[in-house]
């Protein structure tokens, strides 16, 4: 109708590999953040410990190390660590991964990108939503492993593709390894992404969010390992944890 006026749209928020402009400017925030860090240390170090524990387990008394998902997969990882170390690192391709896991978060929270750019030198894209998940998420959402996967089922689904399941494994092995040694590598450079939340809770929830796919990984991968199973060992050691605990500040 004439004259009405027309709905207001968010405005545009600049996300970048440094998600500059992103950072809150209430200090409560980051300490409620900061207190929710501390919170999610004995989860992480349950995590950690159930993670290991099965791992070496499966490795011992399943023969997980010889099973052609475990040596492809470390072959894909060797590979790139050798070329992450040896070669020219391909920053433009992590850029690229990089803000395209902002954007994706950017649209599974709801919101909507206005801008995508993209070069080696860095990128950026427009949103008008940020969150803490959307800062964070090119730290722990492996994009290239996931984009792996998804063509690999949907390739599954015109074809037989069983004679090509070690290239997958090294495929995933490959594109984890890259992930995580870009990430690793890009942490200490002083990300402002980090400090959306608190450097402290960002790093204590990367970590948790990164060694969590590292275990749904080895649950899908080891016959030896189950989700119940897996379950059942992260809430005995949870149980423990609180046991010695409690012990610790009945003696204080």
């Amino acid at each position: 109708m004439a004259g009405k006026r027309p709905p207001k749209r968010a405005p545009a928020r600049r996300l970048n590999a440094s998600f500059a402009g992103a950072v809150p400017d209430t200090i409560p925030t980051r300490w409620v953040k900061f207190v929710v860090g501390i919170f999610l240390l004995p989860p992480a170090w349950v995590l950690t410990q159930t993670f290991f524990t099965a791992f070496a387990r499966t490795t011992i008394h399943d023969a997980f190390w010889l099973t052609e998902e475990f040596w492809f997969f470390s072959l894909g990882a060797l590979l790139w660590l050798v070329t992450f170390f040896g070669l020219p690192r391909p920053l433009w391709i992590y850029v690229f991964g990089h803000e395209l896991t902002h954007a994706v978060w950017v649209w599974i929270m709801g919101g909507r990108v206005h801008k995508f750019h993209v070069a080696k030198t860095g990128g950026h894209i427009l949103a008008d939503k940020t969150n803490t998940w959307i800062a964070l998420a090119p730290y722990f959402f492996p994009i290239y492993s996931l984009l792996v996967i998804a063509i690999y089922g949907v390739a599954a689904l015109f074809t037989d593709v069983s004679p090509y399941r070690q290239l997958l494994y090294a495929a995933v092995g490959a594109t984890w390894a890259f992930h995580l040694s870009f990430t690793c590598w890009m942490i200490p450079k002083g990300q402002p992404d980090l400090t959306y939340g608190g450097t402290f809770f960002s790093l204590v929830l990367i970590y948790t969010l990164n060694l969590l796919i590292l275990a749904i990984l080895l649950i899908i991968a080891s016959p030896g390992v189950s989700c119940f199973g897996f379950l059942r060992d992260f809430f005995g050691n949870a149980a423990d944890f609180s046991h010695q605990v409690l012990r610790l500040a009945s003696k204080l």
